[in-house]
């Protein structure tokens, strides 16, 4: 029983076939391979070029559209970002479903975004605010319906770093991309916890929060809100990691007794 539990847990750890696709297309992209505004091969050459299915291929350019480096046009084909964020567009080429990437992905947005929120508050214009609010009031719509809420999630804040109006602040959230968000289903490390309706209305409570104090203007506010919402995402990975410490270690006493 503990035999198959190990090989099990080296099943789930192995890479997705798109993984592998993702890594080479973004390598290709940020080299100049593709030069923006490109149109990528069809989905059945990229099939044959890189071996795999043609549901494959989808996944990879669903991630990578995400990320911002493609475009998906409905009837013309998939197309290269004219801006692709080439400066920081290493930072995402090897990550994987370690929930230590995770953890290491969060300490760099609380370094990022604990600041643009304060910044926000200081800053931001009517139109910046409205966006704001506008991609909050989506993720609650989204919910309403029980649909995917990581698009309106990132976009949330994405517009908090526009309001900071230094384009920096939005260049390096854009290479994160959307799998930095959990409760995106594209995320490699989304789990049915992260993507439950309870945890979502627990990111719209402290969403509210940094949302009140950017419209209020309290920089201050702005921060500690972001911060109590960053932690607590760091908290929740950290019990996450901790699980999968205890059971990896449970397995091996089991394995060797």
């Amino acid at each position: 029983m503990a035999a198959d539990t190990a090989v099990e847990s080296r099943i789930e750890r192995r890479p997705k076939l798109s993984e592998g696709v993702v890594s080479a297309i973004r390598a290709q992209v940020l080299s100049g391979d593709y030069a923006p505004g490109q149109k990528l091969p069809t989905e059945t050459r990229m099939g044959e070029l890189f071996g795999v299915s043609r549901t494959v291929v989808r996944e990879a350019i669903a991630t990578l559209a995400a990320d911002g480096l493609v475009e998906a046009r409905q009837g013309a084909g998939v197309f290269v970002m004219n801006h692709p964020t080439i400066a920081f567009g290493s930072i995402s080429l090897d990550v994987g479903n370690k929930i230590s990437h995770a953890l290491n992905v969060i300490e760099v947005r609380m370094g990022l975004e604990i600041e643009s929120a304060g910044l926000a508050a200081l800053r931001r214009n009517a139109a910046q605010e409205a966006q704001i609010h506008e991609a909050f009031f989506e993720f609650d719509r989204l919910l309403e319906r029980g649909e995917a809420t990581g698009k309106s999630d990132f976009a949330f804040h994405r517009e908090i770093a526009a309001a900071t109006n230094n384009s920096y602040y939005v260049e390096v959230l854009d290479a994160l991309g959307m799998r930095a968000i959990p409760c995106d289903i594209a995320s490699p490390w989304g789990t049915d916890s992260t993507l439950s309706r309870d945890y979502q209305e627990g990111l719209q409570r402290e969403h509210l929060a940094i949302l009140k104090a950017i419209s209020a203007g309290d920089p201050e506010a702005a921060r500690a809100a972001m911060r109590a919402h960053l932690t607590a995402s760091q908290e929740r990975y950290r019990t996450l990691l901790s699980g999968q410490q205890a059971r990896w270690l449970s397995g091996t006493r089991k394995h060797n007794g």
